[in-house]
C-alpha cells in the first residue's frame, strides 16, 4: 500500500483493558506488519499493564511501537468525589521519553491518589505533566464529544483551546472516529467544523477493542463477563454496532478519505513523530542505594561482612582453606558482576527479620549454593559440606542479576514489608502486580454464564475437559463426546466457540505472592503503579517487564510452615520444656528419621502426601542426604523413569550402581549412580569434559531447553573435552545422551538441600514434642475449610494424641498442648471471631474460671459476643464444664444476655431495669439434647464429631461383615481380597465422565475416617449408579465393598453399597477369616471346621493362616457359611485371641 493512503491506529484497547479489550499484542503487532502499517498504538483504559510486552511485540514484529493510555478525566478535580464530579476520557500519547516519563506519572495518581471506581486525573494534573504528551479527544466519551452531543458547542470549544493550551498547538488533536453510531456522526461532522474554523488538527482512530468484525459477538460476552450480566439482558453493556474493530487503512481510507483526509495523514505523522525507546534486558540494573561506612566501598564492606560472619558461623574455628578460597572466589565474582549491594541489602533485610523474632526460612533456590550467602546469614545450609554449586545461582560467564529468595513467616511477611518501607522510603518500594488469566474450564464457564445457559448444562461441558490441557481445541481434539456436542448442539458450538476466543485472556489482576521492587528513586521515575485494596501499591508491570527493564525484584514468599515452627517453639516454652535451636539440631537424630520410616508425616514440610508417605516407607531415610534426594525424587519425571526404584534397590543393597564411568563415581555416588541434581550434570560435564562449573551450567541450561542447534555445538564441545581427559570418544558420545536424558528430570539440589532442612526441622519437632507441634499445626489450619481441619484432627488422634473439645475455661484462641492432650482452640469454633476469643480470654485472666452461664455474661465484655457464637459455643461443647445439659444453656442464655447488655448500658442513656428491680433471670428447666442431636451440633458448630462419633453405635452391628475400617484403606495392598467397610454416608454428588455420561462421588465417614467412594455408570461388577442413586440417604449406615485407588490419594472403585440394616448375607460372597498357627494343635482345626458348618449360608470361606514371619490365604472347598455375630462368638469362644472374622 503507497504511504500516502496508509494508517496508524492510535487508539487501541488490549486485553489489559480488563474484560473489555480483547486484542492480543502479539496478534495485532503481526497484523499491523502485514498489512504494511508502519507503526501500531496501545492505549488500555486508565492502566499501562501491557506496554511492555506490547512494546517487545512490535519490536519482534518491525513496527513502532506507540505508547499511549485513555485516560479517565475528573472535571471537578480528583479530590472531589460527588456524584456531579463526572468524568470523561482523553487519549494522551507518549511522543517522546520524558512524555512516557510523564504519562507513568500521571496514570499513576490516576490508580493512587485519583481514584475512585476509576483512575481519574484531572486538569491540574495534566498541565503539571503535558511535557511531551499527545492529547486526543478520545470517543464519545470524551469531555469535547459529550458537550457537543448536549448542545454546548461553546462550550466544546473552550474546552479544546484549554486542551490545546496544556499541550501545546501541535499536541492537541480533534478526534473523529469511524463507527456506525448516529451519536459519532453528530459528533464528527462538529469536530470537523470546529478544527476547520479554529485551526485544529484532526486525528482519525477506530477506538479498537478486538481484532476482526466477526469477534464482535464474542467481545458482547466478554463485557457481559466483566459486567456480570448476561446476554439477554436488555440494560447490559453493549457496543451497539461491529465496528470496533483492527480496521485497514483503505476502510480508513474509504470512511474518511473525502471528508478529512488530514486526519488519517496526522496518523503516520504522530507516529512519526513519537520516539519513545525501552531498554529491556538491560545489564544497567537500578540498585536501590546502601548505606556503608565513610571510607568504605560496597566490595570492601561485603568481603568484611563475609569473612567476619563466616568466623562467627565456625565459632572460632580457624576457616579451612577450602572455605577461604570458596569465599574469596565468590566475592571476586559478586564484585565483578557488579552485585554486592544486592548482597548487603539482602542480608541486612534479614538481620532486621531475625532482630524483631520474625522467622526466616534457611533459604530457597539456587542461593543455598553460595557459601558469601551461608557466611552472611542469608541462608542456614553449608553449600561445601552438602556439594552445593556456586555457578547453579550467579554464572560468571552468563551475566544475570542473582536471585535470591527468601521465605518468611506467613505471620511476618507485613512486617518485613514495613521494614523495607522504612530503609528505602514508601515512594521507592513496592509489591508486584499479576493476572489471573481465562483458564479452560473456567473459560466455558464463565461463557456459558454469560450466555444465560443452565449452571448444570455448562459443568457438564467443563468436566468434559481433560485436565491439564492447554486449550479447548486440544479438548475438543482429545474427547470425541465434546467433538459430538460441539458439532450436534448450536448453542453449544457457540459456547465453545466464544470460550476458545477468551481463553488466555487476562481476567483479573492481584498482587504477587512473594515480589517485591526497591528502587534508587521514586517508584514512579521507572514504572507506573496502582493501589490493589485499601493502601497496597503494586506495579503496574508484571515479574518479567519489571526485570527486564532492570528493577531490582526480591522475592519475600510468606510460608506458614515458618509460623508453624515458630508457634510450636512458643508451646514448647509455655510448657516448661527447653526449646531447641532448630538452626542448630542433630542431623542425625535416630527418633526422627524412624518416625519418617514409619511414613508419620503429618504436619511435615512437604512429606504430608500420601504418596510421598509409601516413598519414605519404601527409601527408609536415615541421613539428611536421603531427604535431599526424597524432594528431589518425588516429581513425575523420577517416578515415572524408573530413577526412584533405582535409587532404593541401590541403598538398600539389592542392587548394584552403575556410574557409567570411573571418573564419574565420586559425583554420583551420593544417588547411587541416579543422575538426580542439575548440580550432578555439571559435576559431570566438567570432570569428565574439563567443562568449567560457568560452561557446566550452560551446559545444564541447554539440555533443559532441547534446542537443537544449541546441543550439536554443545555436544561438539562435550567430546572435545572428553577426549582431551582421555575418553574414548563412543564413550563419552553415550554419556553425553545420558547426561542430556537425565538433565530433563534434573533437580535443583539447593533448593532441595534448603527445603529438605525445613522438612527436617518439622519432623523433629513432631518426633520430640508431638503435642506442642500438632497444636501448633493445627491452629495453622483455622480458617481452612471444615471437613479439612476435621481430617487433620482425626490423624492427631489416630497418632495417639488425645483432641479435647473447647472449653471457655480451658481453650485460648489457638489450639494448645496440655500435658498429654491437646486443647481445641475457641478460634477454630464457627462464628467466634477474634474480638470474642480476646474477650473471654482477657475475661477469664482478669477473674478466673466461669462458674456459670451468667457469670460468663456477667464477667466477659457482652459487647463482644453476640447470640450466634454463644449458640456454637454451646453446640461445640465449649460450656460443658459448666453444665452438660447443653438444650438448657442454649434455652437460657437469651434472656440472660438480654439482661446482661441491660446492666452494661450507659446509665445516662438508659433506664436499667424499668421502675421494679429485676433479677438475674433463672436457667430453663428443660431436659438435654439427646446423644445425636449434640454430635450433629458439634458438626454444625466445628465441622466434626469431638465427644463422639453417630456410627459408633453401628459399630457391633457392622463387625461381621467388614474386613477393614475406613483408615486401613490407605494401607491395602491385597489383590485378591476386595476390602469391605462400612460408614455413614455424609456426602454425595455427580460428575460425567467423558462419554458424558452420571458417575457419583459418595464420601462415607467411620469413627476413623472419611473416603471417596466412586460409582461407576457401567462398572465391570456391580450395579450402576443410576440404580444405587435412589437406595442412597446421607446420615445412614451402609456396607461398601470395592477396589482400592490410588492416584496421589486413596479412594474406593465401588462394587456392592448396600444399607447396613438390609439383607447383607446375600451380599457377602466371602468370609475372610484370620488364624493364628497355634491354632493348628491337634483337635482344635476339627473344632474350628465344626463350628463354621454349624453356621452355613451362602458365603465362601478365605482362611488367612499367619505365623510370625509368613501368611498365606487358602480358600476352603465346600464350606459356605452365614457371617454374622453368632459365628464370630462361635469361633472366638473357641480360639479366644487366635482368630479374627471379618467378611
Amino acid at each position: 500500500m503507497s504511504s500516502d493512503k496508509n494508517f496508524v491506529h492510535l487508539h487501541l484497547h488490549t486485553e489489559y483493558s480488563l474484560l473489555d479489550g480483547a486484542i492480543r499484542c502479539k496478534e495485532v503487532a503481526q497484523r499491523a506488519a502485514k498489512w504494511g502499517m508502519p507503526a501500531v498504538g496501545i492505549s488500555d483504559h486508565g492502566v499501562m499493564y501491557g506496554v511492555v510486552e506490547f512494546y517487545q511485540a512490535c519490536k519482534d514484529a518491525g513496527v513502532k511501537p506507540i505508547i499511549g493510555c485513555e485516560l479517565y478525566v475528573a472535571t471537578g478535580g480528583i479530590s472531589d468525589r460527588s456524584r456531579e464530579n463526572t468524568m470523561s476520557h482523553l487519549l494522551l500519547i507518549a511522543e517522546t521519553n520524558r512524555g512516557y516519563h510523564n504519562l507513568v506519572k500521571l496514570v499513576s495518581i490516576a490508580n493512587t491518589d485519583g481514584f475512585y471506581y476509576k483512575p481519574r486525573v484531572d486538569h491540574a494534573l495534566l498541565a503539571k505533566y503535558s511535557e511531551g504528551i499527545i492529547a486526543c479527544s478520545a470517543c464519545l466519551g470524551g469531555e469535547i464529544p459529550q458537550l457537543i452531543l448536549q448542545g454546548d458547542r461553546k462550550k466544546a470549544l473552550e474546552r479544546a483551546v484549554m486542551y490545546r493550551d496544556i499541550f501545546g498547538k501541535d499536541n492537541f488533536f480533534l478526534e473523529i472516529q469511524n463507527n456506525s453510531i448516529p451519536q459519532q456522526a453528530i459528533v464528527n461532522k462538529t469536530l470537523i467544523e470546529i478544527a476547520r474554523e479554529e485551526g485544529f488538527p484532526l486525528v482519525a482512530t477506530n477506538d479498537a477493542h478486538y481484532m476482526d468484525e466477526e469477534d464482535y459477538d464474542w467481545h458482547e460476552i466478554l463485557l457481559c463477563i466483566g459486567t456480570n450480566s448476561t446476554m439477554d439482558d436488555p440494560k447490559r453493556l453493549s457496543f451497539e454496532t461491529n465496528d470496533f474493530y483492527f480496521r485497514s487503512a483503505r476502510e480508513m481510507w474509504e470512511f474518511f478519505g473525502d471528508d478529512a483526509p488530514d486526519a488519517l495523514e496526522n496518523t503516520l505523522k504522530i507516529a512519526e513523530r513519537c520516539d519513545v525507546t525501552f531498554e529491556l534486558g538491560t545489564r544497567d540494573y537500578h540498585l536501590p542505594k546502601f548505606d556503608i561506612p565513610e571510607g568504605e566501598t560496597l566490595e570492601t564492606a561485603l568481603e568484611k561482612a563475609a569473612f567476619a560472619g563466616l568466623e562467627e558461623r565456625l565459632k572460632g574455628e580457624p576457616i579451612p582453606e577450602d572455605y577461604v578460597k570458596r569465599l574469596e572466589y565468590e566475592i571476586s565474582v559478586i564484585n565483578q558482576m557488579g552485585f554486592p549491594g544486592y548482597f548487603l541489602i539482602i542480608a541486612d533485610v534479614i538481620q532486621a527479620c531475625k532482630d524483631r523474632g520474625i522467622p526466616i526460612g534457611p533459604g530457597r533456590g539456587s542461593a543455598a549454593g553460595s557459601l558469601v550467602a551461608y557466611a552472611m546469614k542469608i541462608t542456614e545450609l553449608d553449600p561445601i559440606k552438602y556439594g552445593l554449586i556456586f555457578e547453579r545461582f550467579l554464572n560468571p560467564e552468563r551475566v544475570t542479576m542473582p536471585d535470591i529468595d527468601t521465605d518468611v513467616s506467613d505471620k511476618g511477611r507485613e512486617e518485613l514489608l514495613k521494614y523495607v518501607v522504612e530503609k528505602y522510603g514508601v515512594e521507592n518500594v513496592s509489591q508486584i502486580i499479576t493476572f489471573g488469566r481465562m483458564k479452560t474450564k473456567a473459560a466455558i464457564k464463565d461463557v456459558g454464564r454469560a450466555m444465560g445457559i443452565a449452571y448444570a448444562e455448562v459443568d457438564k461441558v467443563a468436566k468434559l475437559v481433560p485436565d491439564g490441557v492447554k486449550s479447548i481445541e486440544d479438548a475438543i481434539s482429545l474427547t470425541p463426546e465434546l467433538k459430538g456436542i460441539r458439532d450436534s448442539d448450536h448453542k453449544m458450538r457457540t459456547l465453545l466457540e466464544s470460550a476458545s476466543k477468551i481463553e488466555g485472556l487476562a481476567r483479573h489482576c492481584s498482587q504477587h505472592a512473594a515480589g517485591v521492587v526497591i528502587t534508587p528513586m521514586p517508584l514512579t521515575d521507572l514504572v507506573p503503579v496502582r493501589k490493589i485494596g485499601e493502601n497496597q501499591v503494586v506495579t503496574q508491570f508484571s515479574m518479567d517487564p519489571v526485570e527486564r527493564l532492570g528493577l531490582v525484584k526480591m522475592d519475600f514468599l510468606g510460608l506458614q510452615t515458618l509460623s508453624i515452627l515458630e508457634e510450636a517453639l512458643e508451646n514448647i516454652k509455655a510448657n516448661g520444656k527447653p526449646v531447641p535451636d532448630i538452626n542448630d539440631l542433630p542431623m542425625d537424630d535416630e527418633a526422627t528419621y524412624k518416625m519418617l520410616q514409619n511414613g508419620d508425616t503429618l504436619g511435615v514440610f512437604q512429606l504430608e502426601s500420601p504418596g510421598m508417605r509409601r516413598l519414605l516407607k519404601k527409601m527408609l531415610p536415615d541421613c539428611f542426604e536421603d531427604l535431599i534426594a526424597v524432594l528431589a525424587l518425588y516429581r513425575p519425571g523420577p517416578l515415572e523413569s524408573g530413577m526412584v526404584d533405582q535409587y532404593v534397590e541401590c541403598k538398600h543393597g539389592r542392587s548394584t550402581a552403575h556410574y557409567f564411568h570411573p571418573v564419574l563415581e565420586d559425583v554420583l555416588r551420593e544417588t547411587y549412580g541416579v543422575i538426580l541434581y542439575q548440580e550432578q550434570v555439571m559435576k559431570c560435564a566438567s570432570s569428565l569434559a574439563g567443562y568449567t562449573l560457568g560452561g557446566a551450567d550452560l551446559l545444564r541450561r541447554a539440555m533443559g531447553k532441547k534446542k537443537v542447534e544449541v546441543m550439536n555445538e554443545q555436544r561438539a564441545i562435550f567430546l572435545e573435552g572428553a577426549a582431551s581427559q582421555g575418553v574414548d570418544r563412543s564413550k563419552a558420545d553415550e554419556i553425553f545422551d545420558i547426561i542430556q536424558k537425565f538433565a530433563g528430570y534434573g533437580f535443583n539440589k539447593s533448593h532441595s538441600a534448603a527445603y529438605a532442612l525445613i522438612s527436617y526441622q518439622t519432623a523433629y519437632l513432631k518426633a520430640h514434642f508431638d503435642r506442642e507441634f500438632m497444636a501448633a499445626y493445627l491452629t495453622s489450619q483455622i480458617g481452612a475449610k471444615k471437613d479439612v481441619m476435621a481430617a487433620y484432627v482425626r490423624e492427631v488422634r489416630k497418632a495417639g494424641i488425645p483432641v479435647l473439645p473447647p472449653d471457655i475455661n480451658e481453650s485460648r484462641s489457638a489450639f494448645t498442648a496440655a500435658g498429654p492432650v491437646i486443647r481445641f482452640g475457641l478460634g477454630a469454633v464457627g462464628k467466634v471471631g477474634g474480638n470474642a476469643v480476646e474477650a473471654i480470654v482477657r475475661a477469664r485472666e482478669e477473674g478466673g474460671f466461669f462458674s456459670s452461664l451468667w457469670d460468663f455474661l456477667d464477667r466477659v465484655d457482652i459487647h463482644c459476643i453476640n447470640k450466634g457464637v454463644m449458640e456454637n459455643l454451646i453446640k461445640s461443647g465449649a460450656f460443658d464444664s459448666i453444665s452438660s445439659n447443653r438444650k438448657q444453656l442454649m434455652e437460657s442464655f437469651p434472656s440472660m444476655m438480654d439482661y446482661a447488655l441491660k446492666k452494661n448500658c450507659d446509665g445516662d442513656q438508659c433506664s436499667l431495669f424499668g421502675e421494679g428491680e429485676v433479677g438475674v433471670p433463672e436457667m430453663v428447666e428443660v431436659d438435654d439434647y439427646d446423644l445425636q442431636e449434640k454430635l450433629e451440633m458439634e458438626k454444625e458448630s466445628i465441622g466434626m464429631y469431638i465427644s463422639g462419633h453417630p456410627f459408633e453405635r453401628y459399630q457391633s452391628q457392622a463387625s461381621p461383615y467388614v474386613n477393614c475400617t475406613i483408615s486401613d484403606l490407605e494401607h491395602w495392598r491385597s489383590d485378591r481380597v476386595l476390602p469391605c467397610f462400612a460408614g455413614l454416608l455424609v456426602g454425595v454428588s455427580e460428575k460425567y465422565t467423558k462419554r458424558g455420561d452420571p458417575m457419583g462421588i459418595l464420601r462415607f465417614e467411620d469413627c476413623d475416617g472419611e473416603i471417596e467412594v466412586v460409582c461407576f455408570p457401567k462398572p465391570r461388577e456391580g450395579k450402576p449408579w443410576l440404580d444405587v442413586k435412589p437406595s442412597l440417604l446421607s446420615g445412614k449406615p451402609y456396607i461398601i465393598r470395592g477396589a482400592v485407588q490410588d492416584r496421589g490419594g486413596v479412594n474406593i472403585l465401588a462394587n456392592d453399597i448396600a444399607p447396613l440394616d438390609g439383607d447383607l448375607e446375600k451380599k457377602h460372597r466371602y468370609v475372610e477369616i484370620s488364624l493364628r498357627e497355634e491354632a493348628f494343635r491337634e483337635g482344635v482345626f476339627r473344632d474350628f471346621m465344626r463350628v463354621l458348618k454349624g453356621h452355613p449360608g451362602n458365603s465362601s470361606v478365605l482362611l488367612k493362616l499367619e505365623g510370625d514371619h509368613e501368611r498365606a490365604l487358602v480358600a476352603l472347598e465346600d464350606v459356605k457359611v452365614r457371617p454374622g455375630k453368632a459365628l464370630k462368638v462361635g469361633l472366638e469362644g473357641l480360639l479366644s485371641d487366635m482368630v479374627s472374622l471379618r467378611c
